[in-house]
């Protein structure tokens, strides 16, 4: 089985918008995810959402406008087709 170079974790939120974010590894989100969201998975405070890669640009987002995830593997290396 191949190994995910990074994952895209897409948060869709209540008033219909879409961002996108990446983590390294899937324990880097799973981290992320349990220590800021799932703790504050009510608040209207805002939380701030891990940007990598991107110099002076920030995230936050209210943890209960949060209302899907979906994780998806992204693989740098060559596919092999059937």
């Amino acid at each position: 089985m191949q190994k995910a170079d990074e994952f895209a974790i897409h948060l869709f939120l209540a008033n219909g918008h879409r961002e996108e974010v990446r983590f390294m590894t899937i324990q880097d989100f799973q981290k992320w995810y349990s220590n800021e969201v799932v703790p504050k998975h009510d608040s209207q405070e805002f939380i701030s959402v891990p940007i990598r890669n991107i110099q002076g640009e920030y995230m936050v987002v209210r943890p209960s406008a949060i209302v899907a995830i979906r994780v998806e593997p992204i693989f740098f290396g060559s596919v092999e087709r059937m």
